[in-house]
């Protein structure tokens, strides 16, 4: 079953009305199809109307939807041969970043991503996908060695941020972080991002600073949560809504004033709702990027990716 959030709450009366309908519908004595077609056609069109005005913190609780596919969703479904590679060679193994050699319809590429899980026992291995500096220097080792084989870098952001903890602190997280952001700007590969959930702060800008970053339509990308905006702001995190209109995270908002490239349509319902959908629109996209790259010398990648950071909020 759906979770459902909290502004569907009319959706979800009109599902259970039609579960329950269709448990009626086992007594061949009632006939009940033209009922239930009739519910189904009022909760598509209510859900349809509910997801295209949604708010910003509306589109926050979406993008952090459980039920969204996660990276090895994205792995399974869109690439093959997989090889996932660990370690940073300096300390030890993150889960919350993973990534790994691949084929990408047909392609090699270098694929790395946060992992959220997606079950308790999941999201604590891999800390709710809050990265720690050996996630970040693994990151880099990754983009090092496809750099040096000539393989295209793919990368899926979807984290609340870097994992703020003490022993992230000792180990380096800021110096990491900015490492794997310089390593992104250093590529002479094509590399493509997206973000396909959450991207909060430095811990997802330190995987997408590429050539061309995607964001699905419900995701969003910004400095810091909306509650930890608001905590700032206003002392209290109550105002979350507040603070996430005027920090203009959304796929639309960064498509406007150019934070982005291009945003990647989601299923009516959120990516949670279709996930095989959501998986191949993005692969779709992520396929006809990686082609107009694919033709750059390596200076061109380099000279592009650094006019298009560099341009960021000028005039």
């Amino acid at each position: 079953m759906t979770a459902f959030l909290d502004f569907e709450k009319q959706v979800a009366a009109l599902d259970r009305q039609i579960a329950e309908l269709r448990e009626m519908g086992d007594d061949p004595s009632l006939n009940i199809d033209n009922d239930i077609a009739r519910l189904e056609d009022k909760s598509s069109k209510m859900l349809r109307d509910i997801y295209n005005k949604l708010t910003p913190w509306q589109k926050t609780q979406v993008a952090r939807h459980p039920d969204r596919p996660h990276f090895k969703h994205y792995v399974a479904g869109l690439f093959d041969d997989w090889m996932p590679l660990a370690g940073d060679r300096k300390f030890g193994d993150d889960q919350a970043i993973l990534g790994g050699l691949a084929r990408f319809r047909g392609r090699r590429v270098m694929v790395i991503g946060h992992e959220k899980g997606d079950d308790i026992p999941s999201r604590m291995k891999h800390n709710f996908g809050m990265a720690k500096p050996e996630g970040y220097r693994k990151a880099i080792r990754l983009m090092q060695l496809a750099d040096r084989f000539g393989l295209p870098v793919v990368t899926l952001v979807d984290t609340s941020g870097a994992f703020p903890g003490i022993q992230a602190e000792e180990r380096g997280q800021a110096e990491a972080i900015a490492r794997s952001t310089e390593q992104c700007l250093a590529l002479g590969v094509p590399m493509v991002a997206a973000v396909v959930g959450e991207g909060g702060s430095g811990g997802a800008i330190a995987l997408a600073a590429a050539n061309r970053v995607l964001m699905f339509e419900h995701a969003v990308y910004s400095v810091i949560s909306p509650e930890g905006c608001a905590s700032i702001l206003w002392r209290t995190s109550d105002k979350a809504a507040d603070a996430a209109a005027a920090m203009k995270m959304s796929a639309q908002d960064l498509l406007g004033i150019k934070i982005i490239d291009r945003i990647v349509a989601e299923p009516v319902g959120g990516a949670h709702r279709a996930p095989d959908a959501a998986i191949a629109a993005l692969g779709e996209a992520i396929a006809q990027e990686l082609d107009a790259l694919s033709g750059l010398s390596r200076d061109s990648l380099l000279a592009a990716r650094e006019e298009k950071f560099l341009a960021m909020g000028r005039a």
